[in-house]
């Protein structure tokens, strides 16, 4: 086999290395506002300030349109996201859904101590990014939301959480960095973990509902106030 053949996937793995290299500095300048709410994001300024083609820079802001952090006007033109009062209602809905019925299906498992010790885990790395960048802790809140549901054990499930993810991360800082600290705090988490601990899955479906519509309710009062 010719050496350039042998060789020709490292290239590869080079150019999808600094695509999501860029994908996450994109994710965490929208996430931090960095890049505020409906900010037109142009791709020729945009590739020349991050030092990238504008292929691979397209292929970023299509990955974040995906996710729901970017949206397209109707001539085409990406901006950051501006979330609607709408989106923050229905986004927490469909989060509630998804991880009470991934909570009621753990509540019922053998292993539950075994679970409730790797939630504590997750518990314990989003009570430490509090003292780091608010980018760690969004990543460490979805992280929290996402554990609930893999424990499941139902990938159905997991892969719509996952969907809907990216717009559960423009929601969360919505509404301005000090909302987004506040609902993202470990202590507003640990009721979660101690009533998954407990095995009642009734117990589990209050606690979530409490956690979300206070969450919900707190983004929305800064929505409105700003408006």
């Amino acid at each position: 086999m010719a050496l350039d053949a042998q060789f020709s996937t490292l290239g590869a793995i080079e150019r999808v290395t600094r695509r999501e290299l860029i994908l996450d500095r994109l994710r965490e300048a929208v996430t931090t506002g960095e890049l505020p709410q409906g900010t037109h994001l142009a791709e020729t300024e945009l590739s020349a300030s991050l030092g990238v083609s504008r292929g691979t820079l397209r292929e970023a802001l299509r990955h974040l349109e995906e996710e729901g952090l970017l949206s397209k006007d109707s001539r085409g033109r990406l901006s950051v996201r501006v979330v609607t009062p709408a989106e923050v209602r229905d986004i927490f809905e469909v989060r509630f859904a998804l991880e009470s019925l991934a909570a009621e299906a753990v509540c019922v498992r053998d292993d539950l101590d075994v679970i409730v010790g790797e939630l504590r885990v997750a518990l314990d790395r989003l009570a430490k990014s509090e003292e780091g960048p608010i980018a760690d802790q969004v990543a460490a809140d979805l992280a929290f939301h996402e554990q609930i549901c893999i424990a499941s054990g139902n990938q159905t499930l997991v892969e719509s959480w996952r969907r809907v993810s990216g717009l559960a991360r423009a929601v969360i800082t919505a509404a301005g960095r000090d909302t987004a600290i506040a609902n993202m705090a470990a202590r507003r988490h640990e009721p979660i973990v101690d009533a998954i601990s407990s095995g009642d899955a009734g117990a589990v479906r209050e606690v979530l509902r409490e956690h979300n519509d206070s969450a919900r309710e707190t983004i929305m009062a800064r929505l409105d106030a700003a408006a």
